[in-house]
């Protein structure tokens, strides 16, 4: 395949370098902020900076994965591209401590020997350096709309191969993107391989800058199930028994008082009714138990009492659990603008019948491919309107099983997309 012709720096790129260099102090000091917010690991702010290569021997592959959504959607990529090339390793580099804390638990153990994480360098053209001299990938796969204009340049600049999967690019972003065209083109360019959500992000994306950009379908398809300990689940469910149960997961803030009165619109009606809220960011569990009075906490080792009430899921890792107990689920981060939605399937592989608020514009095909079958609903904005749909579902089995049948089916359309992606990937790794 013939490698792309990197394009000369633009005026909005420089400028974006130049800025980046004098800032690295701020940075600096950003970063210990952080530490201190709980957002960044004291011990590994080194490589924020770049620092803390550890190349191993052979053919090495560069992940690159913003957050959580993100990182979890490669893990069907790197288990096919395991399988394939015994002898490949893997660097992954994630942005958030909790995409790195999920990782680290999610990695099946036949391949987490072969996965190195790091934190990705901030865009300091210094600091993206180091981190491509340490490490020397033989390619990179950047995810989504994770783009950095330093760091592509400092991996262009030592000839990496790279490809942008599962790219999306939203109308009002590519709207964004157009006040400077030419640092938009430079970056685009540099990605041999560019395979998008969809055909409207391909069609954004070729707009911009990368020719070759076509709609692979999206990796969050081929995710498999959130896992769950068993003996857990069997001793939740001997707890609660015939309670109704529903869940409000990846909560964002105000969208839990949303939920804190729709159950207590819910709870007449349904004796012994739990309502189970997974905050987003679990560290916010402590604050939303002072706005929720006589909530209880999993991460304080509680458990729900037995009339109606809240209970706060505000640990890591545990959203196939609560998806396994809920007769319902809300996804979040769509209540209230400007949202934006979490993803949708988590819910329907699981088999629980899932739940949407208006604001779902992150996840907007796979929302109308379940609305579209009947494998979701649709939440008016409010209380009222979230406590009637949470009451039907939970009461009316048929319902429910046809929102169950459906999502499934939705969930499973798309198998093959991690195969094509594995396939565009392996073309950019060199030879055995």
């Amino acid at each position: 395949m013939t490698a792309p012709q990197p394009r000369s720096a633009t005026p909005a790129s420089l400028a974006w370098s130049v800025a980046a260099r004098l800032s690295a102090p701020l940075w600096r000091l950003h970063l210990r902020g952080r530490v201190r917010r709980g957002k960044e690991v004291a011990g590994r702010l080194g490589e924020r900076r770049g620092e803390g290569a550890d190349r191993p021997v052979g053919t090495l592959l560069w992940l690159h994965a913003a957050s959580v959504g993100e990182s979890l959607s490669i893990l069907p990529l790197l288990e096919i591209l395991a399988e394939r090339r015994p002898a490949l390793r893997f660097l992954v580099t994630t942005g958030t401590v909790t995409s790195a804390e999920l990782l680290g638990h999610r990695l099946p153990p036949a391949l987490a020997g072969r996965v190195q994480h790091r934190f990705v360098p901030l865009d300091v053209p210094g600091w993206a350096g180091r981190f491509l001299d340490g490490w020397r990938p033989d390619a990179a796969v950047f995810v989504e709309s994770e783009l950095w204009p330093n760091l592509l340049a400092a991996a262009r600049t030592q000839g990496v191969p790279l490809a942008l999967v599962n790219a999306r690019l939203s109308a009002h972003s590519a709207r964004a993107w157009r006040w400077c065209p030419g640092m938009a083109r430079t970056m685009l360019s540099g990605f041999r391989v560019v395979l998008a959500q969809t055909e409207a992000d391909a069609e954004r994306l070729r707009a911009l800058g990368a020719p070759t950009a076509r709609a692979a379908g999206n990796l969050k398809y081929a995710s498999p199930p959130l896992p769950v300990e068993e003996a857990e689940l069997a001793r939740w469910r001997a707890r609660l028994g015939t309670r109704p149960v529903w869940l409000a997961a990846s909560t964002h803030p105000g969208e839990e008082a949303v939920v804190a009165e729709a159950h207590a619109r819910l709870a007449t009606r349904l004796p012994g009714l739990l309502t189970v809220i997974a905050p987003r960011h679990p560290e916010r569990g402590a604050a939303l138990a002072r706005d929720l009075p006589g909530t209880t906490r999993r991460s304080a080792g509680e458990l729900p009492g037995d009339a109606a009430g809240l209970f706060l899921a505000d640990t890591l890792g545990e959203l196939g659990l609560f998806y396994r107990l809920a007769g319902a689920a809300l996804v979040g981060r769509s209540l209230l603008p400007p949202g934006g939605g979490q993803n949708p399937l988590e819910p329907a592989r699981l088999g629980c019948p899932v739940l949407l608020g208006p604001h779902t514009g992150n996840f907007a095909e796979i929302t109308e491919r379940l609305l579209s079958a009947g494998g979701a609903l649709r939440v008016g904005p409010g209380a009222a309107a979230l406590a009637d749909a949470v009451g039907a579902v939970l009461t009316e089995p048929e319902r429910a099983a046809g929102l169950r049948r459906a999502a499934g089916q939705v969930a499973a359309a798309a198998s093959g997309v991690a195969e094509a992606v594995a396939e565009a990937v392996m073309a950019l790794l060199p030879d055995r």
